[in-house]
């Protein structure tokens, strides 16, 4: 494996599936298996979960709740993620912890940045929920916040296209695939890989952020062997 620890980024909307809303348990169990193959080969896993698929906070406050209120049940969302991930990981035997930033001691550890790289060195999957704790930031950002925390080599962020595009690949057929991006290209151009704290973020800590398609079997596998897939933010940048 190219790398030994890495932060795996997953959407709320990857757990959805064939379903309109909620959580697909198929989808769940298949996400799991392809965790537990790399676990396997002895690679450090952390995984910050996103809960857009059961509450989305930007679309609460838009709807006009209170911004932070809609955020903190946003936090909620990942925590219902996180656990359902977490009995499909331990349902095929790989040893999982949650530590949530907000305090909810009867399901969850308390996020304590030790103790967490304690469990990735005894092989434990560990996924952080409840994002940062903080309303006004997404779960892209916990993502980099996390991955700098516990030293992770990469952010693999898991998503429904196949890299970066410098257009939307479903409106525009002939929208180019990105291969290589700079940090500075991705923010310059605002381009839809993270918001703009995730990527500042990576890129103070070089933390390169590989964005690919998950729902190819084996894709997790290949990205964290170092095979050419999706898009990589933090290389060269092909474009001049």
């Amino acid at each position: 494996m190219r790398y030994q620890r890495i932060l795996l980024k997953l959407s709320g909307e990857a757990l959805v599936g064939r379903l309109s809303y909620g959580i697909d348990p198929e989808v769940v169990q298949g996400i799991a298996r392809e965790i537990a193959d790399v676990v396997a080969s002895g690679v450090q896993t952390a995984i910050v979960v996103g809960g857009g698929n059961i509450f989305r906070g930007v679309k609460g406050a838009a709807a006009g709740m209170d911004r932070a209120t809609a955020d903190y049940i946003g936090m909620l969302a990942t925590v219902m993620n996180a656990m359902t991930l977490q009995d499909a990981l331990e349902q095929i035997g790989v040893p999982t912890r949650v530590q949530t930033a907000i305090s909810m001691q009867e399901v969850a550890e308390p996020y304590i940045r030790r103790r967490a790289i304690r469990h990735l060195e005894k092989g434990r999957v560990v996924i952080f929920a409840a994002g940062s704790g903080n309303p006004f930031f997404t779960t892209d950002t916990t993502a980099a916040l996390r991955a700098a925390e516990i030293d992770a080599e990469v952010v693999f962020k898991a998503t429904k296209v196949d890299g970066v595009y410098d257009a939307d690949p479903k409106v525009n057929p002939h929208a180019r695939r990105f291969e290589s991006l700079s940090y500075s290209h991705v923010l310059s151009h605002g381009l839809q890989v993270m918001d703009g704290t995730a990527i500042t973020l990576c890129q103070e800590n070089n933390i390169p952020i590989v964005v690919f398609d998950l729902s190819v079997v084996g894709n997790i596998r290949r990205a964290v062997q170092g095979e050419p897939i999706g898009t990589i933010v933090g290389g060269y940048c092909e474009i001049k």
